[in-house]
């Protein structure tokens, strides 16, 4: 996820502080969202061995059901960084949620 461990001593407000038996051990701090969702999709090329871009559709569309539970479209231009790392339009993203949604909406 690309968060960085520090000393507890220059932790600030929003780094999580770790204890350890009563004691402050280490202090994490996260990045923001956005440079999460780059390292998921980092992560993505190297799991399929080559750019987003040139994957066939199929694992396209199962890449964006993965992204969207975990929560990759809830941030802001989530949809428009996933279509560009896919060479997707913003309205494909969308044609493939909404699958997925009209494919759950059938298993009830």
């Amino acid at each position: 996820m690309g968060g960085r461990m520090l000393d507890p001593e220059h932790a600030e407000p929003d780094d999580v502080v770790l204890s350890w038996e009563g004691r402050e051990v280490v202090a994490v701090r996260l990045p923001r969202l956005s440079a999460s969702l780059d390292h998921i999709l980092a992560e993505l090329e190297r799991r399929h061995g080559m750019p987003l871009a040139r994957l066939d559709r199929r694992t396209k569309q199962a890449v964006v059901r993965s992204l969207e539970e975990r929560g990759a479209f809830a941030l802001r231009r989530g949809v428009e960084t996933v279509a560009a790392a896919l060479g997707v339009s913003r309205f494909t993203i969308y044609n493939y949620l909404n699958r997925q949604n009209t494919d759950r909406s059938g298993e009830l």
